[in-house]
């Protein structure tokens, strides 16, 4: 009796269609290509709401200066402590999203370097292959 064993792939369902080499890779590049989209987004909308925050401080204290009621000018200020804020929480998105999309840059070019030829030499060949987990060994 032979070592070899068929044996289900296990893999995980994928939408349209069973996973492939190619469609992972597109799949990865896909998530790099967001992930910098959204970085570089997030360092955007920092500088908007840091730029508009100091229009907030500068509009206060022209209002203070004009003796304008108390009550408006310390709404303007708290407009610009929430625009803070604002620009806070987008640096910490914004270095998120850097380390993913350093990450499934790392995942994208493990996976060329491990599959690439793979999938090349399967290409090349012009037979078709054994199913995934065929060849597996007890």
């Amino acid at each position: 009796m032979s070592d070899l064993v068929p044996r289900p792939a296990n893999l995980p369902a994928a939408r349209g269609g069973t996973p492939s080499f190619t469609k992972l890779a597109a799949r990865t590049a896909a998530l790099t290509t967001a992930a910098l989209a959204l970085k570089e987004g997030m360092w955007a909308l920092k500088r908007r709401m840091e730029r508009d925050a100091s229009h907030a401080d500068m509009l206060a204290e022209l209002c203070t200066a004009a003796e304008v009621e108390p009550k408006f000018t310390g709404l303007i200020k708290e407009a610009g402590t929430a625009l803070r804020a604002v620009a806070t929480a987008s640096t910490e998105v914004a270095r998120t999203a850097d380390q993913v999309q350093t990450n499934a840059q790392g995942l994208h070019d493990a996976h060329q370097s491990e599959y690439r030829g793979v999938f090349e030499a399967v290409n090349a060949s012009g037979v078709r292959q054994a199913r995934p987990g065929f060849y597996r060994t007890r």
